[in-house]
């Protein structure tokens, strides 16, 4: 990823499906194209969801819980 979205939300109403469309709404906004990866803590990860809306997950050990980095994946 070259360039990507750090977004927090710990709000404990809200899913995490809700908070990831959230934040590739803002990241669409910004950049005026969608998010293909998003990278979530571990913790965070549930492997029963790996993707939501064409926006793949992958669980990263260095993302802070609750925080969220959308972008789009680079292949090299």
């Amino acid at each position: 990823m070259l360039e990507g979205l750090l977004w927090f939300d710990s709000d404990p109403n809200r899913n995490i499906v809700d908070k990831i469309n959230q934040a590739a709404q803002h990241y669409r906004q910004k950049l005026a194209q969608m998010p293909t990866v998003c990278y979530v803590n571990i913790q965070d990860f549930d492997e029963n969801c790996s993707e939501i809306n064409g926006i793949m997950l992958k669980p990263k050990s260095n993302i802070l819980r609750h925080h969220y980095l959308v972008g789009v994946e680079q292949n090299n």
